[in-house]
């Protein structure tokens, strides 16, 4: 016969004890797969979001690999222009696609906010001015004194490309145009002369390309005048980081700004050359 208790019971035998099984989520996943699950969300929410998330993932966000998968759906067009200038696997830190995923700066107009300097220059007494030189005054921006005995108004913008979005390989493709626009609207009519210059410049501040729109009087008339002044850069050297535009205006005796004169609106299109 079997075992039984003093009561004639067959004794109970205990149930096995069963861990409870954690529900499989995506730090899980293998790799791959959750690379393909995060390569359809928007770029900003994985730069700004799924980057945070962990470790696992930030190191996915940020290599290269990721954006690779994105780029021919999301950027079909550009896809056979950027396959030849790939920036390099080993760089360190976040993949600078990712920034150009999110921020799109081909064919979009860039908008030059970043102010070097903006100061007036005080004549001489032989009436003649002494130019500043550009090294030295991009890196003493900020000026602000005001004189009623300064005539001419200089105002200097900057923009980093690679900043936008874009990187070195990609701008030395020769590939790319650089397009260059400069609105300006005044309120009342005037003779002052006015100067442009747009300038490309490597990661030192050397100048690579430069464009020179000359001085040329606003002619008297009532009510606001407004202009317009572009320009493309082709068969671009290879080392452009920043888009300078430095502008000059003869004959205020204030700031413009105080004369009517609306903020000056610069921007910039990087294209693919056709």
């Amino acid at each position: 016969m079997g075992a039984s208790t003093s009561w004639g019971l067959l004794p109970r035998v205990p149930a096995p004890h069963h861990e409870p099984q954690e529900v499989p989520g995506p730090d899980h996943l293998p790799i791959e797969l959750l690379r393909e699950v995060l390569s359809y969300l928007p770029p900003s929410t994985l730069l700004r979001q799924c980057r945070l998330v962990c470790r696992r993932w930030r190191e996915v966000v940020d290599g290269r690999d990721l954006w690779l998968s994105i780029l021919p759906w999301k950027h079909p067009d550009l896809w056979p222009v950027i396959l030849t200038c790939l920036p390099p696997a080993g760089d360190p830190g976040p993949c600078i696609l990712g920034r150009f995923c999110e921020l799109r700066p081909i064919g979009r107009k860039l908008t030059v906010n970043e102010d070097l300097w903006n100061c007036m220059m005080l004549s001489d007494r032989d009436d003649s001015e002494e130019e500043e030189d550009l090294g030295v005054r991009l890196k003493t921006s900020g000026e602000t004194s005001y004189s009623p005995a300064y005539r001419c108004w200089y105002k200097g913008e900057i923009l980093d490309l690679e900043e936008e979005g874009l990187w070195r390989e990609l701008l030395d493709s020769g590939k790319i145009w650089i397009s260059v626009c400069r609105r300006w609207t005044e309120q009342q009519g005037s003779d002052r002369m006015y100067q442009l210059v747009v300038k490309l410049l490597d990661a030192n501040y050397a100048t690579l390309h430069y464009f020179l729109h000359k001085r040329f009087p606003f002619r008297p008339r009532t009510g606001s005048f407004s202009f317009r002044i572009m320009h493309a850069f082709t068969n671009i050297k290879k080392g452009v980081r920043f888009v300078l535009f430095d502008h000059s205006v003869e004959g205020y005796d204030s700031w413009p700004e105080q004369c009517g004169v609306s903020r000056p609106r610069s921007s910039v299109i990087v294209r693919i050359r056709p």
